[in-house]
Parts: C-alpha cells; sequence; structure tokens
C-alpha cells in the first residue's frame, strides 16, 4: 500500500495548479490531505473519480476556508470516523481516519501555534490527542498517522535550530510531546529509514525559502510499531509545488 500526505493549502488553490496530473503520475492507493480550506461542495469531487480515488471522504472546519482535513482512496474502507469526538478539537476539522482490513490510516493537522492564545490550544490538543491516541491503539493496533504535526522533532529536521529554538513549531515543549508520542508506540518512518538525510517539507513564502531550502520537516507518516517490518519505503517529494508543503510518500508490505 502506498500513502501520500499533502498538505496542500486550500484543495482548490491546488487543484488550479494542476494538483490532479500530479496526483495521477504519482498514483497512491491513499491521499491524505490537510489544510483543504473548503467544503465538498466548493469544488469538483469527480475529477478524484476519475483518478480511481471512488472513496472521497471530506471533514472541514467549521470556520468556512480555514483548516479541514480528508481522505482519498482507490480502497473502499471497513469504516470511517470523522474527528475524534472530542469537541475542543474537532470543530476546526482536524482529524478524519479510515479503517480497512490490516490497518487504519489517519489523515492529522495538528494546530499551529502563532500566537500564545494559538500555542495554549495546541498544548491542550496535543494532551488530549495523546490520551485518544493512547486508548484507540487498544482497538488498532496498526494505526497509520499521516500529516502536518506542526513539529520538528531534532535539530536536523530545521534549517537554523539554534534562531530557531524558541519558535512554536520547535520549542522544548513541543518536541518533548512528540518524542513522548513516538515511545508511546510509534515509528517516524522517514527517519526510521534515513536517519543522516537533511530534508524539509515545509518552507515559509518569505525570504526565497523554499529556493534556499530554508525550510522545516513538520510533515509526518507515524507508523505503530506493529508494523515496523511493513515499512518498505518512506520519502519526501520535494519536486512538488502546490504549496507551502511538499508532499511526503510511505509504502508499506501489506
Amino acid at each position: 500500500m502506498v500513502i501520500i500526505s499533502y498538505n496542500v493549502n486550500g484543495i482548490r488553490a491546488a487543484l488550479r495548479k494542476d494538483f490532479t496530473t500530479w496526483l495521477s503520475q504519482a498514483n497512491p492507493d491513499v491521499v491524505c490531505l490537510q489544510e483543504i480550506k473548503a467544503n465538498p461542495d466548493q469544488f469538483d469531487e469527480t475529477v478524484f473519480h476519475e483518478l480511481g480515488y471512488k472513496y472521497c471522504y471530506w471533514y472541514p472546519a467549521q470556520k468556512k476556508g480555514y483548516s479541514g482535513v480528508a481522505i482519498l482512496s482507490k480502497i473502499e474502507p471497513n469504516n470511517v470516523s470523522y474527528g475524534t469526538g472530542i469537541e475542543s478539537m474537532d470543530f476546526e476539522g482536524r482529524n478524519i481516519r479510515l479503517d480497512f482490513d490490516d490497518l487504519s490510516v489517519m489523515s492529522l493537522y495538528l494546530p499551529s501555534g502563532t500566537n500564545i492564545k494559538r500555542l495554549d490550544f495546541k498544548l491542550q490538543y496535543m494532551d488530549e490527542f495523546q490520551e485518544y491516541i493512547n486508548k484507540l491503539n487498544k482497538e488498532i493496533p496498526n494505526l497509520v498517522i499521516c500529516g502536518d504535526y506542526n513539529i520538528c522533532h531534532e535539530p536536523i529536521d530545521i534549517h537554523d535550530p539554534v534562531r530557531l529554538k524558541n519558535v512554536s513549531g520547535f520549542l522544548p515543549v513541543e518536541r518533548e510531546w512528540l518524542s513522548g508520542f513516538l515511545n508511546s508506540g510509534f515509528i517516524d518512518s522517514f527517519r526510521y529509514l534515513n536517519q543522516e538525510s537533511v530534508e524539509y517539507s515545509w518552507w515559509s513564502y518569505r525570504a526565497n525559502a523554499r529556493a534556499n531550502n530554508k525550510g522545516w520537516r513538520i510533515d509526518y507518516q507515524l507508523v505503530s510499531t506493529p508494523l515496523q517490518e511493513n515499512i518498505k519505503r518512506s520519502v519526501i517529494l520535494s519536486e512538488a509545488y502546490h504549496s507551502d508543503h511538499c508532499p511526503i510518500l510511505l509504502e508499506l508490505t501489506i
């Protein structure tokens, strides 16, 4: 199974940038999208059906033009779960999960901490999400959580770890949380197979950051430990230019 995760920074904007042509060439089995910024009645879903993604599930935020996640699949899921059941998290449309025979795939958009209020919301979300996943793991041991975590884990994951050490996305409290989340039973699939690679998945639109490769690796495909031996490939597809993020790809033997 090939799974791509992509923060598209607006599905309608990505479609205008020929996203479907790129997707047809990449041809994954499952696509996890974040920051769709639209309701499904605001664009033509059939363009994905024509590529073989007959099963499209959208979970937009209550606030129009904001946040939202989705999963597109060529494989019919056994179950679709919208949100987490935690009211303080779900109104922003940040989690959707498909359950298949051998594993479950989640698309996650973890909040950013752009100011004190949002950082407090992010930290609360992180704690509640950890509790939710701890319970979910008892029911679903084979879980892949794809998405934009808005956290760089280690200095190798950010272009200037010294100068940015006090910026949200690389704060000690955020990094410690991600370490704890991994230790609770997950594997960073990219770092597992690419221990020394300096690659990023997001670049600011400012100061020509992408051209100068001044980026952050904040997009992850975390794989629950029972699936460790199934991890075949995990790569960052930096040649795709539909967003300020680039897609990431995971291949599992299932």
